[in-house]
């Protein structure tokens, strides 16, 4: 047979216009399906409320000032139940925390021991909020959590500050990897991918820093009971709403 007369291969169809659509409802589905998506959509709702509450939006409005401040607090409540055995996954970072300096194991006791303690605390709290058990016993909860979470943003901090640090030292390397490749005429793709690799890397990083910082300013508020020089509450509350963007954002790329 001649090769012209042989059938032309088929045209594959055009992609479906919403496939788009549907891949981001599909990230979306995993996104709720995880603890962490739904407890930053509400921590987003409560600290924009809490926004609206600081500022003079709705000052001449009492009733919608009345339901924000019912419907923030509801939000707060929801967001304790939702932590729920949540400090087990810091007791299994701490035991698979590995270091040869000790420094870094300090740290990492400080960081995580006092992120775990915070959640395990903050569960008698719910259950104080709740009606549970004794609402008398909620003020000191709160200062004891207030404190441990202060405590575990510190060694935070000083981790990623360490970490942040060694992306810089890399980055710096693979960019006098790729000068040196370029001026003896060598291939350097691999070597620029991984450096687009690591600048995202140090980006997550560095906005992850900021959450732990804006984090602490509002424990540190709290240890304070909002009498510190900078505990204004509109400062404090867009300080939340800064850590629950910034923490929406690094569950929905990490997703």
């Amino acid at each position: 047979m001649n090769s012209d007369s042989s059938p032309a291969p088929p045209i594959p169809p055009p992609p479906p216009q919403n496939v788009k659509a549907r891949d981001f409802l599909n990230h979306l589905e995993a996104y709720l399906a995880k603890r962490d998506g739904v407890d930053k959509l509400l921590k987003i709702s409560r600290y924009a409320s809490k926004v609206i509450l600081a500022s003079s939006v709705i000052q001449g409005n009492p009733t919608l000032s009345l339901r924000l401040k019912s419907f923030e607090s509801s939000v707060g409540v929801s967001r304790k139940a939702f932590r729920l055995g949540k400090f087990v996954q810091d007791l299994n970072a701490l035991r698979n925390a590995h270091s040869d300096s000790k420094q870094d194991w300090v740290l990492s006791i400080i960081a995580y021991g006092g992120e775990g303690f915070y959640y395990f605390v903050e569960q008698f709290i719910w259950l104080a909020k709740s009606g549970l058990i004794d609402g008398k016993h909620s003020r000191n909860l709160q200062k004891i959590s207030a404190w441990a979470e202060i405590i575990g943003y510190f060694g935070s901090i000083a981790l990623k500050l360490r970490d942040l640090r060694n992306i810089c030292d890399d980055e710096e390397c693979l960019k006098s990897s790729i000068e040196f490749a370029i001026m003896t005429g060598k291939g350097c793709q691999e070597d620029e991918a991984k450096l687009n690799k690591l600048r995202e890397k140090k980006l997550m990083k560095r906005l992850s820093l900021i959450q732990d910082l804006a984090d602490g300013f509002m424990a540190l508020d709290d240890i304070l009971d909002g009498k510190g020089q900078f505990s204004r509450p509109l400062l404090v509350s867009s300080a939340g709403l800064l850590s629950a963007l910034i923490s929406t954002h690094k569950n929905w790329v990490s997703c």
